[in-house]
């Protein structure tokens, strides 16, 4: 049974939330000892290493051009629009 799209909308904004709140609370413990310029560094290196990896690693078998470009995109774009959303917690 195919799933609507609605459905498949809902999915998908779920599992980002989702990977968001890990990541945010992995991240967060694993540099808040070190204060706000460490974690701001850390989470620019973060970036700066997932858009490469996208970029360079990502191996998409049976689709065409298009469909792999437009993937690495809107993944390039996801990481860093997850990654900037996080701010250090000073408590």
């Amino acid at each position: 049974m195919a799933l609507d799209t609605n459905e498949l909308q809902a999915i998908n904004t779920s599992w980002q939330i989702a990977i968001q709140e890990i990541l945010r609370m992995v991240i967060r413990d694993m540099y808040r000892a070190r204060g706000e310029e460490a974690f701001n560094a850390h989470i620019k290196r973060i970036e700066e290493a997932a858009v490469d990896s996208i970029y360079t690693d990502l191996r998409l078998r049976g689709t065409d051009e298009w469909t792999e470009v437009l993937v690495k995109e809107r993944a390039s774009n996801f990481v860093t629009t997850l990654l900037t959303s996080f701010t250090y917690d000073r408590a």
